[in-house]
This record gives structure tokens, sequence and C-alpha cells, in this order.
């Protein structure tokens, strides 16, 4: 028995062992950081933040690749669809691991099996916003315009099912209004005619709508947020105007693959949050009114699982389901 214990012992350290070494030896060249969606916007610029700084951590380049369409799904299939070796890696947003399951009947990836979560980023709120030429300036304003005139007033998204249209289908239901919607092909496009004023009204993250409000170009009537923002602090939050089911804003996590080896996700975890605690990265992110959101690989997948839930039920209080 003893023998045979230690044959055991033996064939399973000599399976193993290359395993070990090779995780003890990670990264022995740049990581590929995915985006699931276009340059410049709040994923891209979290994603970026954090590939600056994390980068010294490991030791080698963390590179940022955008691979935008379908919502964030192509990007998010082609993380999932990586190989598990630690030099893919992906951000994770409320999108694409919270309402694009929820909305979509058939998606290339699964957002709880195909991953493995490692951390947790970073918070911004979103902003309803309206162009200058609509004459409300505060959120009640609008709501009195829009129940005047059910249906007249329009609200952009950056697709059908997308985040912006679930947060707005969500809001009408509970504020009793009727909007028309308009939905494009990604934020861009959409935030390039509500500045026109092609229509009128739209939600967005914080950091990408805010050099509008600062502008003049937007109006901001609302953030969503369990608190005010520090850069707009005027702004009332959706739980002040009595909409308390509607105060969370969007996250950016980081993800690998599923069956990244957990010396692996253990080196990303460590450098992610060192990264996250430098003055740098903590100084920018307080100029987008980022949330610190640091946690271990088990609380992110809970709260990938806590976004699932939740946009399901908006998914069938709206009554949207795209097949």
């Amino acid at each position: 028995m003893t023998s045979r214990r230690s044959l055991s012992i033996l064939l399973a350290t000599a399976l193993f062992a290359p395993s070990l070494a090779w995780a003890q030896t990670y990264p022995e060249r740049p990581v590929k950081l995915v985006v699931p969606f276009a340059p410049g916007g709040s994923t891209d610029m979290v994603a970026r933040l954090l590939a600056d700084q994390m980068g010294p951590f490991l030791g080698q380049a963390v590179v940022v690749e955008n691979k935008g369409g379908s919502g964030g799904a192509l990007g998010a299939d082609a993380i999932a669809k990586a190989k598990p070796d630690g030099y893919t890696i992906g951000m994770a947003t409320v999108s694409t691991h919270g309402s694009n399951p929820a909305i979509y009947a058939r998606l290339p990836y699964d957002p709880i099996k195909d991953f493995q979560p490692i951390t947790n980023v970073m918070s911004v709120p979103s902003v309803f916003v309206v162009h200058p030429g609509v004459p409300a300036r505060t959120m009640p304003e609008f709501i009195a315009l829009a129940k005047a005139a059910p249906g007249k007033y329009t609200f952009a998204s950056p697709g059908n099912g997308s985040l912006g249209h679930a947060n707005i289908e969500n809001f009408m239901e509970l504020a009793g209004i009727q909007l028309l919607h308009v939905p494009y092909k990604g934020a861009g496009q959409a935030m390039n005619d509500a500045l026109a004023g092609t229509v009128d009204a739209m939600t967005d993250n914080l950091p990408s709508s805010l050099p509008h409000i600062k502008n003049g170009k937007m109006r901001a009537l609302a953030v969503l947020s369990p608190e005010r923002s520090p850069v707009l602090p005027d702004v009332p939050t959706y739980r002040e105007l009595g909409f308390p089911e509607m105060s969370e804003g969007g996250w950016f996590g980081l993800v690998a693959p599923a069956g990244t080896p957990p010396a692996i996700v253990a080196r990303l975890h460590d450098a992610a949050h060192k990264a996250m605690a430098t003055s740098a990265f903590r100084q920018q992110a307080a100029s987008i009114s980022g949330v610190h959101m640091a946690n271990s690989p088990a609380e992110f997948g809970q709260q990938i699982r806590a976004a699932i839930a939740r946009y399901k039920r908006i998914a069938a209080q709206a009554n949207i389901r795209i097949e």
C-alpha cells in the first residue's frame, strides 16, 4: 500500500510540476487585454488605465485590444474562446455579463461557465442627459413633459437590448412615462445624434458624457449611482428623485477564460490590486468619478450572478427579449 501511495504521489507530482513551474515564470511575454467595445468609451478608458498601471507589477506590458460589435458579444466571445494560459484576459461589464445574458435568447458565450473572474475594478455612474433644446432643466420637469405628450420625446441607445435601452425601459416603467426608443449601432453613434438634437435624450456612462455636459452641449438630469458624483455635485441620483430601484451604475471587471490555472489567476489578481492601489490609478479614477471596486474572484463571480438576475427582472417587466 505504501509503495502504491508513493507511486501515486510521484505520478501526480510529475503531471503537475510543469504547470506549476510554468505558472511561476508567468508572464514571459506581453499580456493581451481584450476590450469588447470600440476605443474611446468608458470600458476602454478603464482598461487602458488598468493596463498602464498593471504592467510594471507583472513585469510585462499589458496591451489593450479593442474588439467591438454586437453589444460587446463579439469581444466577450473572443475572451471566452482564448487559450486559458493567462496571455489573453478581458474586461467584463454589466452589459457583457449582466444585461446581454438576460436579454438575448442566444449568445455565443456563457457568462458564468466560460469565464474565470479575477476581480472587479471600478464602478462608474451612468447619467441621463437631454439635448439643451428640450425645455426641461430637471428630471421632474422632463417627466411632466413626457406625461403630457406620450411618445413625443425620443431616447437614443447603443442598440436594442443594450444596457442603455434596458435602463431607460426600467425608468419609463417606474416613472409612468412613454418615450420613443431610437436604437443605434453603438454608443458613439447614439451620442452623436443626441448632441445634434436628432434625439432628445439618452443614458450613458458618465466618463464619456462628462465633456459634453461640461461644455453645455448636453444637460444632465439624473445620475445612476448610490450617491451623487463629485464631478456633478448638483445632479441628483435616481434614488433622490424617488426611484430607489435605480441605484446601481455600471462596473468594469477583469476576467480570464475558464480553465486558466489558479496560480496565474492569483498572479493577475495580485497585479491588478497593486495597480488599483497606485496614486496614479486612484487620481485618474476620481477624475471620471470612478469608484474603486477591487474584490476577490469569488466576490466578483457573485456580482456577475447578481447582475444577470437583476436584468432578467428588468427584461421581464419591460418585455425586452431579442431572439
